[in-house]
């Protein structure tokens, strides 16, 4: 095992599946001669050259279009946005044409495509910069979403999602990219659709993905002084998500809280606190229980910043909650 950042983590994944295949490339806003916006394409330009790694105008419609039209000639293109907040610009060509081409052509034209770059909030950028949309792509039929939150998953994911023959939304956060983890000296991948217990437990399951997972881990620290423990699953795919590991934590456990990034309406936790009171309502001893964001567009202010986020505290008393502890 070696350790590594989470943006290296990304480069390695993008780097060896080029190295394998000559039809991929990557193309994006400073993905070249910059090395990435944050670096997650350091020296890939020196070793793959301008023809497979491509600095764009800022044109995200246009490059996302490229990018989908190249695959119905033989490319797997990976599209880097700098944020997926300015992915709303080519919102068009990835709902429209990529999550429906294959269908629209009775299959005659897989799209292997992957879209990548980071989501959700990342300190001070304001409320055009700090959205996550993670919830808005899964929406769609035909695309796939992923969110890791560490290098390991990060790596393992991101390889799986360029060999896949259908388009892949991968999101990251700014926050993750200085984050060390281990990951195998060997290749290794990790198969989309399928949740990871992070952390094992028999009193209360906690569902979160991404980098605000980091929240519940540090809950359930301070919860285990208290004889509480809790059992974590980290989603990794949101689409197709994995509702089997959920349902088998919460058959044990008999408690659900789930934490994610985003607003408290429409969003990925509502889908999950539907389906498992649905399905499993005679297994709950007490409601399911959301950990989101305040219900307003993301603030400057860190003071409001930190309010509007949520954090280990609001999953603290969450837990209670659904354990009936004061």
């Amino acid at each position: 095992m070696k350790t590594v950042q989470f943006r290296e983590a990304i480069c390695e994944a993008m780097s060896e599946e080029m190295r394998r295949d000559q039809s991929i490339y990557l193309m994006g806003e400073e993905v070249a001669e910059y090395n990435g916006a944050y670096k997650a394409s350091k020296g890939m330009l020196d070793e793959f050259g301008s023809e497979r790694v491509l600095d764009t105008p800022i044109s995200e419609a246009g490059f996302a279009g490229v990018g989908v039209g190249s695959t119905m000639v033989g490319s797997r293109p990976i599209i880097e946005f700098m944020t997926f907040n300015f992915a709303l610009v080519g919102i068009d060509q990835i709902i429209n044409n990529a999550a429906k081409i294959r269908q629209m052509s009775g299959g005659q034209f897989p799209i292997p495509i992957v879209f990548r770059g980071p989501t959700a909030s990342a300190g001070q950028l304001g409320a055009t910069h700090s959205q996550a949309f993670d919830n808005w792509f899964a929406n769609c039929p035909g695309l796939k979403v992923i969110v890791p939150s560490n290098p390991y998953d990060a790596k393992g994911l991101l390889k799986s999602a360029i060999r896949d023959d259908d388009p892949v939304i991968f999101m990251e956060s700014e926050q993750m990219y200085g984050d060390k983890g281990e990951i195998p000296e060997s290749e290794y991948t990790l198969p989309i659709g399928v949740a990871d217990i992070k952390r094992k437990g028999k009193d209360v399951t906690i569902v979160s993905f991404g980098k605000i997972i980091k929240e519940a881990y540090i809950a359930a620290d301070k919860l285990a002084d208290e004889g509480v423990e809790c059992e974590i699953i980290d989603l990794r795919t949101i689409r197709p998500l994995d509702y089997d590991a959920i349902f088998d934590s919460v058959i044990k456990t008999n408690r659900l809280v789930i934490l994610e990034e985003a607003w408290p309406f429409g969003n990925i936790s509502t889908d999950i606190s539907h389906t498992v009171q649905s399905k499993l309502f005679d297994y709950l001893d007490a409601p399911v229980e959301k950990v989101n964001n305040a219900d307003t567009p993301t603030p400057y202010s860190p003071v409001l910043l930190k309010e509007w986020l949520p954090d280990s505290n609001d999953v603290y008393k969450a837990v209670k909650k659904v354990l009936y502890l004061k």
